[in-house]
């Protein structure tokens, strides 16, 4: 019997984006959700004025991972079977919704990767953006034994079943990090799929003192520290950074230890 499936944007402020990526995740997903997380540029009146999909407000900005949280609960409340998540920004292709829900029935995550093989049409990934995937997905596989290729894609597809094992407390985009710590501690199955490597607008920003490389490594290894505590994971060891090659002049000497407490964090 076929699956079940919806597909789930979180957006905040993507007016410029948001019509385009929903008229052509529809041609793929017959079910839409848009979890739209306290938008103050006209992204809701647009969404307001759309029947053909569904709408989940945050009065005020909460957060990637609380956006997620509210797809997650919606999949489980109306009783799909996949839940696959694609960001709005343009960096995801609609058309692979079906490649991704049809993994989906031999995993509990699939999980999108810009990184697993060269696709034609890649581009190139934002110097300090990419280091820091590599850092991070280095520190996570070392940490749960695992072998993700890319930490941070959007991109991904749930069995919705599963979903019930995992709760999730971070609610800025650091959330990708507690999942993998808590898919693990659940024992969840997790394959990887290769998607683009896309980026319409490298200059956007992830905000204040986010902006910062050695901070952003900061409040993810803190993030990263502060969940594998929560399931008892190999915790013996400190999380530390591996000698990736930086993206900048930065050294490992320059990155500050995991004591910075997480706020809104970025990829």
């Amino acid at each position: 019997m076929a699956s079940t499936y919806l597909t789930a944007l979180p957006v905040y402020n993507e007016r410029q984006h948001v019509g385009g990526v929903l008229d052509e995740t529809l041609r793929y997903s017959p079910d839409v959700l848009v979890v739209d997380d306290g938008s103050t540029d006209g992204t809701a009146k647009l969404l307001q004025q759309r029947s053909d999909i569904q709408v989940v407000t945050h009065s005020e900005n909460r957060g990637y991972g609380a956006a997620l949280k509210s797809a997650f609960e919606y999949a489980l409340a109306h009783g799909y079977d996949v839940l696959v998540t694609i960001d709005c920004d343009g960096q995801h292709q609609p058309r692979q919704i079906p490649e991704m829900v049809a993994a989906c029935q031999q995993a509990d995550i699939v999980s999108g990767s810009r990184y697993l093989a060269p696709l034609p049409g890649n581009s190139k990934p934002p110097e300090e953006r990419r280091y820091v995937n590599r850092v991070i997905t280095a520190q996570i596989n070392r940490r749960l034994d695992l072998d993700l290729t890319d930490g941070f894609c959007g991109f991904k597809a749930y069995r919705v079943e599963a979903l019930r094992k995992i709760e999730l407390t971070e609610t800025g985009y650091a959330m990708p990090i507690q999942l993998w710590v808590e898919a693990v501690a659940a024992d969840l199955k997790i394959v990887e799929v290769a998607v683009p490597l896309i980026y319409l607008e490298e200059e956007r920003s992830f905000g204040g003192a986010l902006d910062d490389v050695a901070t952003r490594l900061a409040i993810y290894r803190d993030v990263l520290r502060q969940s594998l505590l929560r399931r008892n994971l190999n915790t013996s060891a400190p999380v530390l950074g591996p000698p990736a090659e930086p993206a900048q002049p930065l050294d490992a000497g320059e990155m500050p230890p995991a004591e910075s407490a997480c706020g809104e964090t970025g990829r």
